[in-house]
């Protein structure tokens, strides 16, 4: 079409060239620029067509894709929404084996009934329960001991040099009456409380120091190896008793009174 109209024009400008005659070539002039408009408008529809013929072969292509993609695609599996594994629920009936033959033991050490703790002396929970282990120990004088164990959580910073401090009063033979101070010493704790602590104490405070820094290691292996027994005694959390090797959930003063009351009574039937 294109090409007809350009011969048009050609025809029309030569026609212009032969004649004088005003009129005529102002006509032929006119019909010369309509059709050059009528040129611009036919290229301007030939783009469009083949525009128009590209994004056809395109539509084309990519719905031919999207079929052989659909062909071999593989149905998604259904994901299942999981939840996380939960720990076994407690066995209060297993006994575990908890040797204290090496431990420190408060009370009397050839009583019937021992109780272990497993604590954190920065969590608000051990320093909340402990008095009630006191009150068991002063009811049962010579029934009952009780030994404790380290388990520091590792969001509680001051847990293990809290341990440390306990154990550097062992030095001086005050264990039991540090891991007493720093159970009552709420979240306070670091390392100037433990120095005020050993002072109230009456402990020779630069010797409690040296053996707080200088044996550090010596502590840390003390402190793993709880906290290795813990895991084969299955410890979840702190405070964790036991009462001779069965797990309690005695948490006051009369719950620890019937389960030991429990085990003075069978043993007075054998």
């Amino acid at each position: 079409m294109a090409a007809v109209i350009a011969g048009i024009i050609i025809g029309v400008a030569l026609a212009v060239q032969r004649t004088t005659n005003p009129v005529i070539i102002e006509q032929l002039s006119g019909i010369a620029r309509s059709l050059k408009n009528i040129e611009k408008l036919t290229e301007i529809a030939d783009s469009l067509k083949t525009i128009e013929n590209r994004v056809s072969t395109m539509e084309t292509q990519t719905n031919a894709i999207v079929n052989e993609m659909k062909r071999f695609q593989l149905p998604s599996p259904r994901i299942a929404q999981q939840q996380p594994p939960q720990p076994p629920s407690e066995d209060f009936s297993k006994v575990y084996d908890l040797d204290v033959s090496h431990a420190r033991i408060r009370g009397n050490k050839n009583a019937v009934v021992t109780i272990v703790e497993f604590v954190d002396f920065q969590c608000p929970f051990c320093q909340r329960f402990h008095p009630m282990v006191t009150e068991a120990l002063k009811a049962y004088p010579k029934d009952v001991n009780y030994v404790l164990r380290n388990y520091p959580l590792p969001f509680h910073p001051q847990a293990k040099p809290a341990a440390k401090a306990a154990l550097a009063a062992a030095e001086q033979g005050k264990y039991f009456e540090m891991a007493d101070a720093l159970l009552q010493g709420g979240a306070d704790l670091n390392e100037g409380k433990f120095q005020e602590l050993a002072k109230n104490l009456g402990l020779n405070v630069s010797k409690f120091m040296k053996d707080y820094k200088e044996k550090d290691a010596q502590w840390e292996d003390v402190i793993q190896k709880d906290m290795t027994l813990a895991a084969q005694v299955d410890v979840r959390g702190t405070p964790t008793y036991y009462i001779n090797g069965h797990k309690t959930m005695a948490r006051d003063f009369n719950s620890y009174k019937t389960e030991i009351d429990k085990i003075l009574n069978e043993l007075k039937k054998k």
